[in-house]
């Protein structure tokens, strides 16, 4: 129809009427149009409500069909029972036999004597009201009368400052328990004053348990050393994996770091994670291995003499992903890559559980390398997802980067350890509001590195932090 806005708008009711009539096949198109949009709405509308609508952390918005069981999964460790506690000095022992009755010494069937012989059994305990350790000090005080010149006596235990209102202290192994519990176990600070007068029938406040904290870990602190000197060691190790995640202080974006040996685990919170913040970490001249996802920090040409190996998680999830996107032959591309990977990874839990030599090892993964790299060589794919996966794959192999591990199998083909390291601040970082400033970052980090590092290096952590309290070093902690 020929009219513009002006001309209907002259028209009268009746003439508009005839005029909208006249074209049906025009109708039905718009009247279709306006049921599709119709029911386009009322889909968007029940996806809002259902964002909006309050659930409870991690939900999924639907339940699993089919649960697994809940229990131990294959490979996650042997199931062992309790074994019989072992009698520590100072703990409270009470012995109590627990003969056969006398109706019980023969045989009811038979009525033959039975063989007789003891069995163990424990029940372990805690004392029902907790003992404190209080040691007081009746510190003799002199005052001079013509010009008030006051001394005191010395003791080595006792602070020269320790009098007046700070006269009154509590010892470093309530202080190491109470900042274990929240830094080590992630227990909200909060909660810890209640958890310890329960524990140890001794009350300190939260700030209390805050400033001390900051104190040990600001610079010059007790703790601040240790802190820098477990970095020089993570920069002349072996084997690093390293991952970040993000945190926050006051408010604002910034990111934590990791960084995981055998022997230590290493955080900082910095405003970015760039390769400058890694290479300051690991050192210019680092003649290590280094293990990482696929982060674009790693990836700076400053960084191109660094022996990498990539994590082979994250590359098989996105082949899976890609994978569930074709038919075809277009699926076999992503298909044969896992399975080459996979057979990596098998080789190398083989070799670490003694099945295999390593010659051996080194046989099977150069056959693998080389199948790789027919798998990845330079051409061009007619599928867009399978030519992205080309050409980022094939760079990193090229650079050594995918299949370090079957040539150095010290280091680790995933990034899990350092996952894991991370997985105790990711939890903080949901459940909290990160730091509330950047004394309070750096505690954290410093706390972290220190209770990570001992977890890896004695089973006593609690005592071992107390000691470093009390000026032990590092390796004399660990040692007791």
């Amino acid at each position: 129809m020929g009219f513009n806005r002006k001309d209907l708008m002259r028209q009268p009711r009746k003439q508009l009427v005839e005029i909208i009539m006249s074209d049906q096949k025009r109708i039905r198109e718009l009247t279709a149009q306006v049921q599709l949009l119709t029911k386009k709405a009322e889909r968007l509308t029940g996806e809002i409500r259902e964002v909006k609508r309050s659930k409870a952390p991690f939900s999924k918005g639907s339940r699993t069909p089919h649960p697994k069981r809940p229990g131990r999964r294959p490979g996650q460790g042997v199931f062992k029972c309790r074994e019989e506690p072992e009698i520590r000095e100072g703990d409270q022992v009470t012995i109590i036999a627990v003969p056969l009755r006398h109706e019980q010494k023969s045989c009811t069937c038979c009525g033959c004597e039975m063989k007789t012989g003891v069995e163990s059994a424990s029940v372990i305990d805690v004392p029902e009201i907790p003992a404190r350790c209080i040691t007081l000090f009746h510190v003799e005080t002199g005052q001079c009368p013509e010009c008030s010149r006051r001394v005191r006596g010395e003791h080595p235990d006792l602070s020269p400052d320790q009098s007046g209102a700070n006269a009154h202290r509590v010892g470093s192994r309530v202080m190491a328990l109470a900042l274990s519990l929240h830094y080590e176990h992630g227990l909200p600070m909060r909660k810890v004053p209640t958890v310890l007068e329960q524990w140890t029938g001794v009350r300190l406040t939260q700030s209390a348990i805050n400033q001390k904290a900051c104190g040990l870990c600001t610079e010059g602190g007790i703790l601040h050393r240790s802190y820098a000197d477990l970095r020089e060691e993570v920069a002349g190790s072996t084997v690093v994996n390293t991952d970040d995640t993000g945190w926050r202080i006051n408010g604002y974006q910034t990111w934590l770091m990791g960084f995981f040996t055998q022997t230590i685990s290493w955080y900082q919170i910095r405003d970015q994670h760039r390769n400058q913040e890694v290479q300051e970490v690991i050192g210019e001249s680092f003649k290590g291995l280094l293990g990482t996802d696929r982060g674009s920090s790693y990836e700076s040409y400053t960084m191109d003499e660094v022996l990498m190996q990539k994590c082979l998680s994250h590359v098989l999830k996105n082949l899976s992903e890609v994978e569930k996107t074709k038919k075809g032959r277009a699926k076999a591309f992503s298909s044969e890559l896992k399975k080459v990977l996979r057979g990596g990874l098998d080789l190398w839990r083989k070799y670490h559980a003694g099945e295999i030599e390593r010659p051996h090892y080194l046989e099977k993964g150069a056959a693998l390398e080389k199948r790789l790299e027919e798998l990845l060589k330079d051409r061009v794919l007619t599928d867009a997802d399978n030519q992205r996966l080309l050409d980022g794959l094939g760079r990193q192999n090229d650079r050594g980067r995918l299949t370090l591990f079957l040539r150095r199998p010290e280091i680790e083909p995933t990034n899990n350890s350092a996952e894991r390291g991370l997985r105790g601040a990711v939890i903080a970082r949901k459940v909290s509001h990160c730091s509330k400033n950047g004394r309070g970052a750096l505690a954290y980090a410093v706390m972290k590195t220190i209770f990570g590092t001992l977890r890896k290096r004695t089973k006593e952590v609690t005592q071992a932090f107390a000691a470093l309290l009390d000026g032990a070093s590092f390796d004399q902690a660990c040692s007791r």
